[in-house]
Formats: C-alpha cells, structure tokens, sequence
C-alpha cells in the first residue's frame, strides 16, 4: 500500500505550480522571438534577473547552514547549469522559433521516459524484465518512444481554425517546402534539447543530495547560466543591437521568466530532486504542455495540429505506464539513497562529513 505523507503532497503541488509557471514562460519567449528579440539574449537576460533576485535568499536562508563549496561541487554546478539552462535553452528556443509553443511542448512529454531511461544508464534506476514492473517499466518507455516519433515525423492538420499572426507571416513568404524543412529542423532541435533536459535531471539530483542548499546552488548555477548563453550570444551573432529590449512586454516577459521561470521554478526543482529523485520530478513535467496549449490558443492563436495531439495522447499513455511500474518499484531508490541521505542529515552541523561525503559521490 503507497503512502501518501506530507511530504510527497508537498512534491505534488510544488511540481504542478512549477509546471504552470514554466508555461506562461514558454508562451512569453515565443512572441518575444516572434518579435525579433535574440533567443540567447533573452536567455542571458532571464538568467541574470533570476540570480539578482535569487542572491539575498541565499545570503539570509542558508547562512546558517550551508556547507563549505568545494571545487568539485563548483565544477558540478556548472556542468549541471550547462545543461540545465545555457545548452538545453539553445537548442529549445530554435525547435521553438521553427514549430510552434504547443508542438515545442508536446515533446516535454518525452521527459519522464528520457530521464528513466538515463537512470538506468547511470545505475540511479533498476530494470527486471522477468517481473511486472520491469516489463511495465520497459513497455512505458517504448510507448514514449513511439510517440515521439509521431511528433517528429508527422505534423497532420491543423485541428484549430485560428492561426497566429507570426504563423500567417510565414505562410506568405515562405513555399510549403521551407515550411516544412524548417518544421523537420525544429523536431530535431527539439529532441536534442530533451535529452540535453533529462540528462539534467539525472546531474541535478547527485548534486541536490551532496549540496542540499538549493537557494545558493540555484544561485551559482543562474550566474554560470548567465556566462554562457552571453558567450553563445556572441558567437553566434556580434551585433550590439540584438540586445536592446524594444517595449514594455519583453522587459515585463523577461523579469518574470527570470523570476519565476529561472528563479523560483528551478529552486522547487531541486527541492523535488533532493526529496523524490529525478524520475518523479520529471513525471510531472508534461503539465506544461496542457497549460501552454491553453495558454498559446488563447493569446497567441496557435494553430493546434493532429500529429501533436495523437502523438501527445500516446507518450501520455506510455508515461502512466511507466510511473505505474515506478510506484511499484519499492525497494531499489530506497535502497541506494539510504546511505546518502544519513549522511547528510547533519547539513548545518558537520559540514566536514558532509564534503567527506560529496567527496565519495563525486568520486564514484
């Protein structure tokens, strides 16, 4: 019989709020990029006003009990920032710019399935095919696989009569053929940016254990987020004007997706990281997809295709499938973070141990 206690309640809400934030997020960056404003310049943006905002929480809330900063959990943050906000932002926002906010989301749905997949990999997850839960596991995932080349592979018609006027744009000047090259691009573009996602998940749950304080570690992990993506900025154009922000909307878009989206948002992730590991937390990440359609139907008028909703329909129905088998699954999580999580019990008080221990994780 699963138990459902406070804390698990906690995770639930917490994820479903980050989820609705995280969605308003997306629909605001795609009409900032429809609008002409760089994607990595409103990434760096974003990032710098969710590290200015995240700055005295963890001067104030985590004075008291945050563990010396080792190079190597350094060195961990800002591999996790890579892929969590400067890589994973790249190649999302293109996928974005090409397709469309809802179709760019429907891929979110791979998540889960993704992030199981790599836990298993890195040993965090267990597979036993003989047993049900393990085929459910399996099964799952390849449903999730399937519906994702269902995404990537066939668009469909369009199911809604409304079409955005960025949309109608490239309808006129673009033929059908660059329309769809550019659509093809983006389902790759976004494929790369989900896996590059789930991968965090995996990197972000080692290092929420060893550093539990997730104020100061979202913190540094913003401020090497804002270093990057202003380096891929500059690579990939030079000009001093793509910085300028042009109205009201982009600066009121770009605070509160660094408030929220950068700030808030990822703090409650590692939360959930430390608290139910890496497969729960992005079992709730295809929340977003529900709330950006409705979102990017009613403000933006997004066209909303046939492909995107089989596709979704189907990575839903593997997911469950999957999150069924992991409810299942008792013994093996628990059994691998036992002996992390009394080692770091002591957080406030014996930071020595705890370096000890991410010592140990680090090295493994």
């Amino acid at each position: 019989m699963v138990k459902f206690d406070t804390k698990l309640w906690k995770a639930v809400l917490m994820m479903s709020m980050i989820n609705i934030g995280l969605s308003v997020v997306n629909v605001m960056f795609k009409k900032m990029i429809d609008e002409g404003l760089n994607r990595m310049v409103a990434t760096t943006y974003r990032l710098a006003v969710g590290t200015l905002f995240l700055i005295p929480f963890a001067i104030f809330l985590e004075r008291h009990n945050r563990p010396k900063l080792t190079g190597r959990i350094l060195c961990s943050l800002f591999f996790s920032a890579l892929l969590g906000t400067s890589l994973v932002q790249y190649f999302f926002l293109i996928g974005l710019e090409y397709t469309s906010s809802t179709f760019s989301l429907a891929f979110s749905n791979m998540v889960p399935s993704v992030t199981f997949a790599l836990a298993l990999v890195f040993r965090q997850e267990t597979l036993n095919i003989k047993s049900n839960v393990g085929r459910a596991k399996l099964l799952g995932t390849m449903i999730c696989i399937c519906g994702a080349l269902v995404l990537t592979l066939y668009k469909g018609t369009a199911l809604s009569r409304e079409q955005s006027t960025h949309m109608q744009t490239h309808t006129r000047t673009d033929s059908t053929g660059a329309m769809t090259q550019k659509w093809a691009m983006g389902s790759i573009m976004l494929v790369i940016s989900i896996i590059i996602w789930s991968s965090w998940f995996i990197v972000q749950a080692k290092i929420s254990r060893v550093y539990p304080c997730q104020y100061t570690s979202t913190t540094i992990l913003s401020f090497f987020g804002v270093i990057q993506s202003a380096l891929l900025s500059l690579i990939s154009e030079r000009s001093t004007s793509m910085w300028v922000v042009k109205d009201k909307f982009q600066v009121l878009a770009l605070l509160y997706s660094g408030i929220v989206g950068s700030g808030l948002c990822y703090v409650g992730m590692s939360w959930c990281l430390r608290q139910r590991g890496a497969v729960f937390t992005s079992s709730f990440i295809p929340l977003i997809q529900v709330f950006a359609a409705i979102f990017s139907f009613s403000f933006l008028h997004e066209q909303i295709y046939c492909g995107s909703v089989i596709g979704s329909m189907v990575i839903i129905v593997g997911l469950y499938i999957l999150l069924w088998g992991k409810s299942k699954d008792k013994s093996a999580s628990v059994t691998k973070q036992e002996p992390l999580d009394l080692d770091l019990e002591g957080c406030g008080t014996a930071p020595k141990e705890l370096n000890s221990t991410a010592h140990q994780v680090s090295a493994k």
